[in-house]
């Protein structure tokens, strides 16, 4: 059955795009507050109200916006983040003549774009309600405070979300595009080759036909190829970022019970900020994405399972598990199934909501001292 194409100015709905707006503002309001709050002093020169943003990965996608990739000195490490999103700031620069402001204006927009495009999506399986507060949920989450700062999260999940939903909508093009896209922004951008092969295989069990123009699928493999081809152009070699990230970032392939383990070992350390935030923390968020994941095997579909069961498997089958609680915001079907507990419970609603908050508040105030936080 096809879906008949509807005006996008349908998709413009007022409240998830204020619930977009409102929790960025907010969250950058409070970062500045709570680090002149904390640290008993006012902003400094080299700490304005984006800047003190400015931390952790976000200085190495600015790099690479500002002067490219390179084979010289540390910077030839940078490699492996991928380039799509320094290209978008790269771009929006030559409007606004500042590398951070056009970081944060990217992030703005493809922040309201998630809103806009979760909203639909939920939309197709789920009544009014449930898919707001789906985006609710989402933007309060406590690792949210990445989709308004420079990190590729706003990019990749926007792209993500639209990939889904241009497949749902059987707009086959726009989802190729979208695929390679998110491709060449994130690697588990390849995780949408067997989740949209998914929805194909259910469009063929309801037609019993093959459509030619489901080789606009094969733009999202091409994406990463793109990026390999960037790997060969820079060092010469396709996979220079896998031998990066082993012998610079000491990141590779074990499987998910070593790495848990490991990050499990974390909670003994001496120094309590360290054990809970590398220890407690990373194990709760893959609890939550493993419960999730298995929990909500009934109510997923097929492309949706496949999202979140591979996408956790990447997060834990590492040398190190490390930044999981940052990476589940990707997960976008765990906030539909947020959503509907909350509808029947509101208990769980409660929860939800108060969790989400106190820990985005935590978390972002740790982000904004300089400390890790994901």
């Amino acid at each position: 059955m096809s879906i008949k194409p509807e005006s996008p100015l349908r998709w413009l709905n007022v409240n998830v795009i204020a619930t977009a707006l409102i929790t960025k503002a907010l969250v950058l309001i409070f970062g500045a507050t709570a680090l002149r709050t904390m640290t008993a002093q006012p902003l400094g020169p080299d700490d304005s109200f984006l800047a003190i943003w400015n931390r952790w990965d976000a200085g190495h996608y600015l790099n690479i916006a500002a002067n490219g990739y390179t084979v010289i000195g540390d910077d030839r490490f940078l490699i492996v983040f991928f380039p799509f999103y320094p290209a978008l700031i790269a771009t929006f620069q030559l409007v606004f003549r500042d590398y951070l402001v056009s970081a944060f204006i990217v992030s703005a927009v493809a922040s309201i774009v998630i809103s806009i495009v979760f909203r639909e999506l939920v939309r197709l399986d789920f009544n009014e309600k449930t898919s707001q507060r789906a985006v609710l949920f989402l933007f309060i989450f406590p690792t949210s405070y990445f989709l308004h700062i420079p990190y590729t999260e706003s990019v990749f999940l926007s792209l993500t979300i639209g990939c889904f939903l241009a497949t749902r909508k059987k707009m086959w093009l726009a989802a190729g595009a979208l695929g390679a896209a998110a491709c060449v922004t994130r690697i588990n951008g390849l995780i949408l080759i067997p989740a949209i092969a998914f929805e194909v295989w259910e469009e063929f069990r309801e037609t019993r036909r093959i459509d030619k123009t489901w080789l606009w699928l094969l733009l999202i493999p091409a994406g990463f190829a793109l990026y390999l081809l960037l790997n060969y152009y820079v060092t010469g070699d396709p996979l220079m970022f896998i031998t990066y990230q082993r012998e610079h970032w000491y990141r590779y392939f074990r499987f998910p019970w070593e790495g848990i383990w490991e990050t499990a070992k974390r909670i003994n350390n001496p120094k309590p900020v360290d054990a809970m935030m590398n220890g407690v923390q990373e194990l709760l968020f893959v609890g939550i994405g493993l419960f999730a994941t298995i929990a909500g095997w009934k109510y997923l579909r097929n492309s949706y399972r496949v999202w979140m069961a591979a996408n956790w498997l990447l997060f834990v089958s590492t040398s190190f598990v490390l930044s999981v609680p940052r990476y589940t915001i990707t997960l976008f079907p765990l906030f539909i199934l947020m959503s509907r507990a909350a509808r029947r419970s509101w208990v769980l609603k409660v929860l939800f909501v108060a969790w989400s908050i106190l820990f985005l508040a935590l978390f972002s105030a740790q982000f904004v001292r300089g400390l890790w936080a994901f």
